[in-house]
């Protein structure tokens, strides 16, 4: 057994020369133990350390440059099983160069471990590190002075402190730590491996800090789960305004009820002047009774479904008032929303193209859609569509039927089950009647196809190419239906 002593302080250096001498020697990873300095306690007991074998040139070893960028953070590790790990990967990469690949691989996968919770440490490090002015507050070069304490669990000190000198270059300061600390004094970094104390430290500015913690703290998005799994109370106890913490989580539901009461109850003092102003602004000419037109200025104040509550608009049909050919889709989307237009998101550049290939100029004929306001769920900053109900499909039929009733078109292009649903008041099987023309009295036809977005929604490419072929079809046959 070959015993080697390292310092184990997150030097590569140190490990990967004694590595690269045992490895072109032939000793196995069994045949190793590896020793930290720092952890042999028994003065008089120390290890008998083994003499290493030169380093035979003529057996190089390779690795892949993605293993360098690993035990540079697996070496920062507190686990003293991290030599051994690094050097049986080294020994098995020497037959396996593609080894790091494989994820379910036990040591790849306990390296990749290691790696994960140095980097968490280091960021965790640069989030959390609070420099405190000390003495005088100005040192003999004319720089202020600060210390700051920190309590990592692994050895990162000297991987983070050139962040820590960029980022603090304009002052002099010492990062301290159970595991090292680092120095800057505007010349030279310097760091240390011995083991630091806490010290005791003041800071006028701490109150100051407390104070505006505790008034930017907003009770009605206090989440604890969150705030523990970011912030574990190893660091907590290092902060100011740790102990305000404890207390405003207990009185987060009594000041989020004292909020709501002390909510706005009276119009804001610009208020009235706004409205002034807007009484001013001489309105526009009403449109004539029973064109398009009014009966578009109507629907823009529709409230006969809670979908108006979290649309930006209504967003109506557009096109000729005496066209022969109506489009009926299923809702806005997102974009329709925002613009007051149908059919101007990724779904109408689909509509747009097949149809302009198909030889249909959509100047000519009116687009429309069964619901009128967008139906959506909010995700952070995201709407994500969400298909409307029976209910929400009854109510905006009101206004289909008064476009179709204004337009007489000679045929509708029902595009979607909702569009089928909204137009004959039954749930047929799209598939069943796509692509045939189906009587609706004794002057107009429906012509059933998908909706655009369905084509978008489609992952496999091979399928997604034949439903478009399908659509293009069917605008194909609209085009023959508008001909005839």
């Amino acid at each position: 057994m070959i015993t080697v002593l390292l310092e184990g302080r997150g030097e590569l250096a140190e490990w990967r020369d004694a590595a690269r001498r045992l490895a072109a020697s032939g000793v196995a990873p069994e045949e190793i133990e590896w020793r930290e300095r720092y952890r042999e306690t028994d003065l008089f007991a120390a290890p008998e350390v083994s003499k290493l074998p030169a380093l035979d040139a003529s057996k190089p070893l390779t690795v892949p440059p993605s293993f360098i960028g690993l035990a540079e953070a697996v070496i920062c590790h507190s686990d003293p099983m991290r030599f051994y790990l690094l050097y049986r990967l080294l020994w098995r990469l020497q037959s396996d160069r593609s080894l790091l690949d494989v994820a379910s691989d036990e040591d790849v996968a306990r390296a990749r471990a290691m790696d994960k919770s140095v980097r968490r440490d280091a960021h965790k490090m640069t989030a959390f590190v609070r420099f405190k002015e000390v003495g005088s507050g100005i040192s003999l070069n004319g720089r202020r002075k600060f210390l700051a304490w920190f309590e990592p669990d692994h050895h990162i000190v000297a991987r983070k402190a050139p962040f820590f000198q960029k980022r603090f270059n304009d002052m002099d300061w010492v990062i301290a730590t159970p595991k090292g600390s680092a120095a800057w004094d505007g010349e030279k970094l310097t760091v240390s491996h011995d083991p630091c104390e806490k010290p005791d430290l003041t800071d006028p500015a701490d109150q100051l800090w407390r104070t505006y913690y505790a008034n930017i703290f907003n009770p009605a998005r206090l989440k604890v789960k969150a705030m523990q799994a970011e912030m574990p109370k190893k660091y907590w106890k290092n902060l100011p305004e740790a102990d305000l913490i404890p207390g405003m989580i207990a009185d987060a539901e009594s000041k989020v009820l004292d909020m709501a009461k002390r909510r706005a109850s009276e119009p804001l003092p610009f208020h009235d002047r706004l409205q002034e102003a807007a009484r001013r602004v001489p309105a526009a000419p009403r449109a004539p009774v029973g064109t398009l037109a009014a009966l578009r200025e109507e629907a823009a104040r529709c409230t006969r479904c809670p979908l108006h509550e979290k649309g930006t608009q209504t967003v109506f049909g557009e096109g000729p008032e005496n066209a022969n050919v109506m489009f009926v889709g299923e809702q806005p989307g997102d974009q329709e929303d925002l613009a007051g237009r149908p059919f101007v998101g990724p779904a109408g550049k689909v509509f747009d193209q097949v149809a302009g290939e198909a030889g249909i100029d959509r100047q000519s004929v009116y687009v429309t859609n069964a619901v009128k306001h967008f139906k959506y769920e909010p995700r952070g900053k995201r709407r994500i569509h969400q298909r409307p109900n029976m209910g929400e499909v009854t109510h905006c039929r009101w206004w289909l039927n008064l476009e179709i009733e204004l337009i007489k078109p000679k045929l509708i292009v029902a595009m979607g089950a909702t569009a089928l649903t909204a137009l004959t008041d039954t749930k047929h099987k799209l598939s069943d009647i796509r692509g045939q023309p189906i009587r609706m009295g004794k002057e107009r036809t429906l012509f059933v196809t998908v909706h655009p977005s369905y084509l978008l929604r489609i992952p496999d490419e091979r399928l997604k190419a034949e439903e478009m072929a399908l659509f293009r079809a069917d605008m194909v046959r609209v085009r023959e239906l508008m001909a005839a």
